[in-house]
């Protein structure tokens, strides 16, 4: 089958790798180059850097709203299009240009969590397993009908970084697996719309702690924004970013550190506490405790503070 393939990060860069085993991907539609980095450089996208390396045309419109990008792609003249975490809308017109229409890879088991961040709200919601969902592209947020859904447990170990990296590749075998039985037919299956939730994009301002949540609520969200955008506190003016935490079953005032040792800052939550194991300072490094409390001595009776 003729493919074009659109999509943008790592998690995308992974389905079109899976993808160049069996087929042919005959273009590449992907963001346009961004600043990255401390230079600020624009840098490609992991899914065009992979793509200039098998040397399939790359296209980076825009948007998909013009008659000079509905054009170019209709030209390709595609079976399918495969999407995964492209980042621009698709107008019905480019929907139904292919033979197959658009497939959509999406990380998680819709009809929960539609949107843009489905693997991070999966594990902040405590949500024990996850998963990836093929779905028939339409006019909708994650509204079309699914072709296959793949299962995938959330461990407490997980965070949204590791659990990508599943995801990714479960991603990967998913859409392969879809595309060769798509000449002989798939049945749709309906998404319950009664049951949808919606996974609302990441952003900075959720970042700072609660210190009156309970320590499970505050632990997942540790784990869900690690790498991105990192739960963080205040002290003596400093933002400090949580990479690792852990749960523990001392009782105190919210925010106010119980102990302090090699392995860790308990502080008090609104129910039991938790365990500070890795953070980072600002211009610093993520650090083990033992090295983060060398530069920043936090002691108990400390009180820690939202920024």
């Amino acid at each position: 089958m003729k493919i074009i393939f659109a999509g943008t990060p790592q998690f995308a860069a992974e389905a079109l790798a899976g993808l160049l085993i069996e087929h042919t991907v005959v273009a590449v539609l992907t963001q346009p180059d961004r600043p990255a980095g401390r230079g600020m450089q624009l840098m490609a996208s992991p899914v065009k850097q992979l793509a200039m390396q098998h040397g399939i045309k790359v296209l980076q419109p825009i948007s998909l709203k013009t008659p000079e990008s509905q054009q170019m792609i209709a030209e390709l003249a595609a079976d399918v299009m495969v999407v995964a975490a492209y980042g621009l809308i698709l107008p019905k017109a480019v929907l139904e240009m292919p033979r197959f229409g658009c497939l959509n890879i999406h990380a998680s088991l819709l009809p929960r969590w539609r949107g843009a961040a489905p693997i991070q709200r999966a594990i902040q919601a405590g949500d024990s397993a996850t998963g990836i969902t093929i779905m028939q592209m339409d006019v909708g947020l994650d509204t079309g009908a699914m072709l296959m859904c793949v299962e995938c447990p959330i461990l407490g170990s997980d965070n949204a970084n590791t659990l990508h990296d599943k995801l990714a590749e479960l991603g990967a075998q998913a859409i392969v697996q879809v595309l060769r039985q798509l000449p002989d037919g798939l049945t749709p299956v309906s998404q319950d719309n009664e049951a949808a939730t919606y996974a609302a994009k990441l952003l900075k301002s959720e970042a700072p702690i609660d210190w009156n949540l309970d320590a499970e609520n505050i632990e997942r969200t540790i784990r869900a924004y690690n790498p991105f955008p990192l739960a963080n506190f205040s002290y003596q003016d400093a933002q400090i970013k949580v990479w690792q935490a852990s749960l523990q079953s001392a009782q105190g005032t919210p925010g106010k550190v119980l102990s302090v040792d090699k392995h860790g800052i308990v502080v008090a939550c609104g129910q039991q506490s938790i365990r500070l194991e890795v953070l980072q300072r600002p211009g610093g490094k993520a650090q083990a405790a033992v090295q983060f409390l060398q530069a920043m001595p936090i002691k108990i009776g400390d009180e820690l503070s939202v920024n």
